[in-house]
Parts: C-alpha cells; sequence; structure tokens
C-alpha cells in the first residue's frame, strides 16, 4: 500500500441528520470506508461581506485519494450550500490492518 492512496475528507453542514444521510450514501456507494461525525461544532465564517456564527456539524470520511473528485463532485450536486466545505487531507501512517480495511471497503 503507498501511503497516498487514501486519505479523510472532511465535510460540514448546517443539518447534522442530512450530513449523516449524505455520508450514508457514500459508504453505500462505496466511495468512504466510514464516516466519523461530529454533529456539534461553531463555525465563524466570512460570506458575502459578512461575519456569520453559525453552528454545524462535520464528518471525516476515510477514503481512496482517488475517489475525492467523485465525492466533490457529489457534494456539489446534493450539499444545501452553494459552496460546500470538502477538503481532503493526506493520511502519512496508520495502523496497517485499518488501512487495508479501508481500501478493501471502497471501489478501487
Amino acid at each position: 500500500m503507498k501511503g497516498d492512496e487514501i486519505c479523510e475528507v472532511v465535510i460540514t453542514a448546517a443539518d447534522a441528520e442530512w450530513l449523516a444521510g449524505f455520508t450514508r450514501r457514500l459508504v453505500e456507494d462505496r466511495l468512504a470506508a466510514c464516516g466519523q461525525q461530529v454533529t456539534a461544532i461553531r463555525s465563524i465564517y466570512r460570506w458575502e461581506g459578512a461575519v456569520h456564527d453559525d453552528p454545524e456539524a462535520r464528518v471525516a470520511l476515510h477514503t481512496r485519494a482517488s475517489l475525492v473528485p467523485e465525492i466533490v463532485a457529489r457534494a456539489d450536486a446534493e450539499h444545501p450550500y452553494d459552496v460546500p466545505c470538502v477538503f481532503a487531507l493526506p493520511i502519512l501512517a496508520g495502523n496497517p490492518a485499518y488501512l487495508n480495511w479501508v481500501l478493501a471497503e471502497t471501489r478501487s
């Protein structure tokens, strides 16, 4: 397994239930092996010239780096935000058995 094969994709949304359903669809479609959701975060950000302070949920998806473009496309198509927060972080190392599980549970 090459170190650049696995990544963590972070997505946020205002509605935790919507995000859980979106995560489930990605796992069912084998775009992610799993998603670990935090249902209560606080996002402070600038949007359209104003500073906002809103509750959100956040999910960390474990997946193949090669699947990130498809996850981004799905978020662009399905997410309620005009510009959804979706970004990928590299996984530098980890439990080899877990990383192999991520590969086994996602499509190649």
